[in-house]
This record gives structure tokens, sequence and C-alpha cells, in this order.
């Protein structure tokens, strides 16, 4: 009889069951949420939070989130391609249109955002995106996609401390070459703003070798007369307003977020142009919750009250890194019954970051011209 002699031992045809541990349960859930909270983006805390129960759990409890926003969809029923995008270019304009299409564009910025609930997460009609028009649960469908607001993107995040939220482009059209900056403060009002712009900016580098803090091309101090003959300071009034016109527009969208995170200690509302930044610390936002906001009858945005400005000028500012500032202005604002002066320059040239800080500081250094400008 012969006798079948196996190749493969016992162990092999039944092997012993494999150790089935999870050490990443382990992990304290302190940890877990540093990991969530380097990680930010709300959309990728969304698919986290999918993935586990205990995931889920934990998420809502994220200090520090930031929503970055891919496109804005358009409520323009004769045109469903009118939806706009960074990868657009924008159309050159005049300043004046600049204005007039301000006061539409900041509502298709921050009105409704794409929620990043476990339905976007496992939705594959999901995208990114925003919508100006809502139902009355903060939703819209529009092409196969749901669209919610921004109250209810943020609604289980239960813990915010730091919230920053990035728009696709700045709401201002400018002609290319054409430097515009803002950086604005609010309360339950403007409390200051500050306003960098330049007619061209160009680039010599055969000139940051041998400059190294900056020129300002030789002249008397003077706003020289062409400035106002020529439209120079028609187009800086038009700077001003269009950016005040921005920066309200954007505070009186936030109105639901602030009054439903309480535990918010900063916010901070900027686009991925670096244009415009709106920044509101703790005490501005328990001021806007207990004192509302007075809003514009003309339109969607926090009335701006009479205001008290200083202004810089420089027909050619060379700064050390070659770039080339023509016609560069700074405008510092302050609400006119306000307690701090304007005159007080240090807040003014710390506004901006990197080489348009550096031009803000050489240009305070030079004449000052007061100006008043109505609440609007």
């Amino acid at each position: 009889m012969a006798v079948i002699h196996r190749s493969d031992p016992l162990s092999r045809i039944h092997p012993e069951p494999l150790d089935q541990t999870d050490f990443f349960d382990h992990l304290p859930d302190s940890l877990l949420l540093l990991v969530f909270n380097r990680i930010g983006d709300v959309k990728a805390l969304g698919r986290c939070g999918v993935v586990s129960k205990r995931f889920h759990s934990l998420v809502p409890q994220v200090e520090n989130v930031v929503v970055r926003v891919d496109c804005v969809i358009s409520d323009d029923d004769d045109d469903d391609s009118s939806s706009l995008s960074p990868d657009k270019p924008r159309s050159s304009a005049s300043p004046f249109s600049a204005i007039f299409r301000l006061l539409f564009k900041p509502l298709h910025a921050l009105t409704q955002l794409l929620a990043t609930t476990k339905r976007s997460s496992s939705s594959p009609s999901s995208s990114s995106s925003l919508s100006i028009t809502g139902g009355e649960d903060g939703e819209i469908e529009q092409g196969g996609v749901t669209h919610h607001s921004p109250t209810q993107v943020l609604k289980n995040f239960n813990e915010i401390r730091f919230l920053r939220i990035e728009l696709p482009a700045g709401e201002l059209g400018i002609d290319d070459g054409v430097l515009l900056k803002w950086r604005a403060e609010f309360g339950s009002t403007l409390e200051n703003c500050v306003i960098l712009g330049a007619s061209s900016v160009t680039t010599d580098p055969s000139s940051a070798d041998n400059n190294a803090t900056g020129v300002v091309v030789e002249d008397n101090g003077s706003i020289p007369e062409s400035f106002y003959t020529n439209g120079g300071l028609k187009l800086r009034v038009v700077w001003t307003i269009s950016s005040l016109i921005a920066a309200s527009a954007r505070h009186y969208l936030l109105q639901p977020i602030i009054a439903e995170h309480k535990t918010l200690d900063s916010l901070v509302l900027t686009d991925t142009d670096g244009q415009g930044v709106l920044c509101m610390n703790r005490d501005q936002l328990e001021e806007l919750r207990v004192k509302p906001l007075s809003a514009s009858s003309a339109s969607k945005r926090t009335l701006v009250p009479a205001l008290n400005m200083r202004l810089w000028y420089a027909p050619t500012l060379e700064l050390p890194d070659g770039t080339v500032l023509k016609g560069a202005t700074l405008v510092a604002i302050r609400p006119s019954d306000s307690k701090k002066e304007v005159c007080d320059v240090s807040w003014v040239s710390s506004a901006f970051d990197g080489s348009f800080g550096l031009a803000a500081k050489m240009l305070v250094k030079r004449r000052t011209y007061c100006l008043e400008m109505n609440s609007f």
C-alpha cells in the first residue's frame, strides 16, 4: 500500500491566526487631534471623518480649520458657464466698472460652500465650489452637485478656534501689472484698513544687487500737479472705495459663522491672489456678537462709517529685490470716531509682509496727506 507523504506541514494547511492588533488604536486622542489640526483643510478632515467611528468623533473637536474655495458658481440663469475660477483670466476693466462689479461679486465669493460632511466624501458629484443662492436648509442643487452654505460646512465642528477661509480670487478686477492690496480689521464695524497700490509693477534684476534698503527716486516729497490732472487722484479714490466695499461685503457674509462658533479666537478671510485680507481677533468677534453690525441699505455689506485717512505717495519706488513700483500709494484708514490716531503709523507699516511690507515702511516716511470720507 502506497504511503502519501505531505510536502507541507500542517501549520501551512492550517496556519496560526495572525495578530490582528491595530496599534493605531493605541494612540491617544490628543495625538490624533494634533495631526488633524495640522491637516486643517476642511475637505480632508471630512474624508478623515468617514474612515472610522473614532475619527468621526474626533474631527468635530478640531480647533484649526481651513476652508479653501475652488470655484464660484454664478446665479445668472442666462449664462450657465459664468462661473468664476482662478483658471479663468479676468478681463481688463476701468476702475469705475470695478466698483460696479464689486457690489455683486463678493456675494458669489462666500455665500455658499461645499459641505465636507460624509456625503461630500462619498458622492462622486461633489466638488469644492460656491453658489450665491440656496434653499431654506442652506443647500442648492446645480448640475447634479450639492452646494452648502458656510454654516452648513462648519456646523459639525464644535471647537473651532482658528478659522481661515480662502477665496479663489480677489474681488477687484484690475488691469494686469497693477498692484492693489488691502488689509482690514473689523469688530461690529470697520476698525482700520490699509491699502497699498501702484499703477504699475516691474522688475529690474540689475538694481537688486546695488540696492540693499530700497530707494525712492529723487523728488521734492510732494505729489506732482499731474497727479491731480491726469486722473491719478481719481484712480486712488476708486481703489480706496473698492477695497472698502470688498472688505465690508466679506464682513457682512461672516455673520452666521461668527454667531454659530463662539469658541473662535481668530478668523481670517483672504484670497489666493493675496489681494485682500480681513482679520478678526477674539475681542472683535465678541463685539460683533454683542453689538450687531449696521448693514448698508444699498447692498448686502456692512455699512462703512465716516473715515479719517492718511495718504502717502511716491512717483517711483525701487525695492531691494529689484521690484519697481510706479505711482506707489499707501492709504491708512480709521473711523472718524476712533479713539486711536491714524497718525500712529506702527500698525500701517506692519500691515503687509515681504517686499510690500518694506514698501509700506518706505512710504510712511514721506509727506503725509490727510483726507476724509463720509459713511457709505
